[in-house]
């Protein structure tokens, strides 16, 4: 009872349609066929009565039976059409995933202009091409209706596509062809089944329009469409014969329509969670890590985008062991260049440097000749732990992929694997948990078993990419020990993106800031409070308040607004948000130099700031 009320009156409605529709389909000929094809010439074209309930036609032939038996064929060839055009529909609307994006975009453009046209229109057009008949009319209808069916296809994929977990499981290194099978398609399979079961109902309606001006079915075959025809010539003699083929169609056509939410439900698929481009960039200084100590080398990292440069010239290294932050506010870039690191920037951006060397290997050719390398020795963490994991896989299976994909493991020893590293980010009754999906796990359990996935394969460099922003400092205190246990006890790097200060100080030993798409200081962590040279990290720290803080007074904030990444001005990009400003800072860009040793800084005033600024905070 309680599924039938989540159900409805309206899809128990298109259930008893539906079934009584598949039950005629197969019953129909059985039971009615010889009195459907009876001919008694002392019976043509009767009217209703008890022997023929809505009468006969031009051969004596009884038209209610001949409308039963009609069913099987009516259906049948509507199902065929509409599973042809699924399938050419799904090809077309993943064609990016399948054949590239440069094949793609041809056929998107395809599908673009046969959308244009109606359905009916182009079945026309098909039917035309293909011939008379039902054969012909199968292929009509199917390839009529796959325009629209890619149409959705390709949209819902383009909103998976961008999701954390697509972008983790490409880290992982699965490839183009199993991502979608795995991934984009079980998350979209929810729609898509509803579109494919309103579709049919379509194709029920665009099959007795093609019989009924001559084009399908063929005699001696019927279906409703042909009886439909048929009856139309004698309508104002026996009305009830015409309309009873119609009514016929309307109402299966009706089923199908009605049972699509139902269909959905029933399978489990419902979700339960739920311009110019700037002149080239002078290159940044080399990081002070030597080429052997270095797990990640870097050197001048750009990422181009059409008419935008958002990452320009981003230098920086991570040996073993270490753990190296990024801050900034939102849009310096800070994401863009972990994802150009894990060569997850997709066409039409465009990745460029003078260095990008993870673990000694060059990582700069064709992302596919790497992909065992990152999908073993990367781990990426990311914001949101409800968009990085697959909401429709377990949780178990998610973790299971990365060692099945890279190390062969059988499904056993996968399994084995991921409740391993689920017990070991402390995640109680890991075995159990393993079992269940996303949305049945807590946000600071969702992290951790993001965290898990990422020491699947034993990786020598995690990049966490604000990995605890949207979770409470209880939780947030956990990830980070848990991040630092992993770190110490296994020698992993550590990149760690926020934008949060206070937390990259506790968790680093080193700091980058990033200001419109630059490094612009590059500092011990035990520095950044109280000596750093740079004015935006001046600021970015002044305004994190702390128990010390003035609290009669405003709180501290950073006039004015990041420059647009289309427009940067040719000299320093903080200048018209800097308090110490001069004419040189408006026309010549500082360069990022190395500066007292351990640090790198690109501020004309470095070595004065921390008297100005002093001196600004006495006035």
């Amino acid at each position: 009872m309680r599924g039938l009320r989540r159900i409805g009156p309206l899809g128990i409605s298109g259930l008893v349609l539906l079934v009584l529709v598949v039950a005629l389909a197969i019953a129909g000929p059985l039971i009615w066929q010889d009195r459907a094809d009876a001919i008694n010439p002392a019976e043509i074209l009767r009217g209703p009565s008890g022997a023929h309930w809505v009468g006969t036609d031009q051969l004596g032939r009884d038209i209610f039976a001949r409308v039963l038996v009609a069913t099987r064929l009516s259906v049948g060839l509507a199902l065929l059409a509409t599973a042809l055009g699924v399938v050419a529909g799904l090809l077309l609307g993943t064609s990016t995933a399948v054949f590239g994006r440069r094949v793609g975009r041809w056929i998107a453009t395809l599908i673009n202009i046969m959308v244009a046209f109606p359905n009916l229109l182009l079945a026309l057009f098909f039917a035309v091409i293909f011939g008379v008949g039902a054969t012909g009319a199968v292929l009509a209808i199917g390839f009529a209706t796959a325009p629209g069916f890619a149409r959705i296809t390709q949209t819902l994929s383009a909103a998976i596509a961008g999701r954390d977990f697509i972008a983790a499981a490409r880290v992982a290194g699965v490839g183009r062809f199993r991502i979608l099978l795995r991934h984009v398609l079980p998350n979209i399979a929810e729609s898509l089944v509803v579109t494919a079961t309103i579709q049919a109902g379509g194709a029920l309606l665009a099959f007795a329009s093609l019989s009924f001006l001559g084009l399908g079915v063929q005699a001696p075959s019927y279906d409703w469409g042909r009886l439909l025809g048929e009856g139309l010539q004698q309508i104002y003699i026996n009305p009830a014969g015409a309309l009873t083929a119609g009514l016929a169609v309307v109402l299966a056509a009706m089923a199908f329509n009605l049972t699509g939410e139902v269909v959905a439900r029933a399978i489990g698929l419902r979700s339960n969670a739920t311009g110019t481009l700037a002149a080239p960039e002078p290159s940044a200084a080399e990081p002070t890590v030597p080429a052997a100590d270095a797990l990640l080398a870097v050197h001048n990292l750009q990422v181009t985008f059409p008419g935008v440069r958002p990452v320009r010239g981003v230098s920086l290294s991570v040996r073993r062991g270490e753990a190296v932050g990024i801050v900034g506010e939102s849009g310096s870039g800070k994401s863009l260049t972990a994802l150009a690191i894990a060569r997850l920037i997709e066409a039409p951006g465009e990745v460029t440097a003078d260095r990008l060397e993870f673990l000694g290997e060059d990582l700069r050719g064709d992302v596919r000749a790497h992909r065992r390398l990152l999908g073993t020795s990367l781990a990426m963490v990311f914001q949101d732990p409800m968009t990085s994991l697959n909401p429709v896989q377990r949780v178990g299976r998610q973790l299971a992929e990365v060692v099945r994909t890279h190390a062969g493991a059988t499904r056993r020893s996968a399994w084995a694997r991921a409740v391993d590293r689920l017990a070991a980010v402390r995640i109680t009754d890991a075995a159990r948990r393993a079992a269940q999906l996303p949305h049945e796990f807590s946000g600071g359990m969702r992290q951790r078993a993001m965290i898990g996935m990422g020491v699947m394969a034993n990786p020598a460099l995690i990049i966490a990419d604000e990995p605890t922003t949207a979770l409470d400092v209880t939780v947030q205190k956990q990830v980070l020990e848990l991040l630092h246990n992993i770190r110490t006890a296994e020698d992993v790097g550590l990149l760690f993106i926020s934008h949060d200060v206070t937390v990259v100080g506790q968790v680093c030993s080193r700091v980058l800031v990033m200001y419109a798409g630059r490094v612009v200081e590059d500092l011990p962590a035990t520095a950044l409070r109280t000596d750093a040279r740079h004015p935006y990290t001046r600021a970015l720290v002044a305004a994190v308040p702390d128990m010390e803080t003035d609290r009669s007074q405003p709180l501290a904030v950073i006039p004015g607004r990041p420059p647009d990444p289309r427009d940067f001005p040719s000299g320093c990009a903080f200048a018209d948000r800097c308090p110490l400003v001069t004419d040189r800072c408006r026309t010549e860009d500082p360069p990022l130099d190395a500066f007292d040793g351990d640090r790198r800084v690109a501020c004309w005033n470095a070595a004065l700031v921390p008297s100005l600024i002093a001196n600004g905070e006495q006035s």
